[in-house]
């Protein structure tokens, strides 16, 4: 993946694979701080996304499906803020002529929801997790998936 020539919401996406590197370290304090620091990558503000998100998506799925990782049902509230986003779709269907000067946002905005979407086939095997906290971040994302 060409990290530094993909832009997140800071600007170069290079540090993305270390951020999922210490998701996947099995530290939870490393994996808490690279979460919030992703998340400010990615998803800012719970609703604010750019094109690294979805190229970053398949490997916050593949994450919440590895038992060692200690943060799995944030990874799934991420995904739910991520397949929620809609700021400059909602924004430039108001405003036709944003879409013009900014209309790679609403793009990257459909390929993130495309993306958390492609990989919803992970949901029954989360639901039959014995972790109560997963289940329910999970059914929370099955249910903004749904609508």
């Amino acid at each position: 993946m060409p990290w530094r020539e993909i832009k997140d919401t800071t600007g170069s996406a290079a540090a993305i694979p270390f951020l999922l590197a210490a998701l996947a370290s099995g530290d939870a304090g490393a994996a808490r701080t690279a979460l919030e620091r992703l998340r400010n990558r990615i998803c800012r503000y719970g609703f604010v996304v750019d094109q690294a998100t979805a190229v970053t998506v398949p490997f916050l799925w593949d994450l919440a499906l590895r038992p060692e990782v200690t943060c799995r049902a944030q990874i799934l509230d991420l995904l739910r803020n991520i397949a929620g986003a809609r700021q400059w779709e909602t924004t430039a269907a108001a405003y036709p002529k944003l879409r013009r000067r900014h209309g790679h946002y609403v793009a990257w905005e459909d390929a993130a929801r495309r993306a958390v979407r492609a990989h919803s086939g992970a949901i029954p095997r989360l639901l039959n997790d014995q972790n109560a906290e997963l289940v329910q971040a999970t059914e929370e994302l099955a249910s903004a998936l749904a609508a």
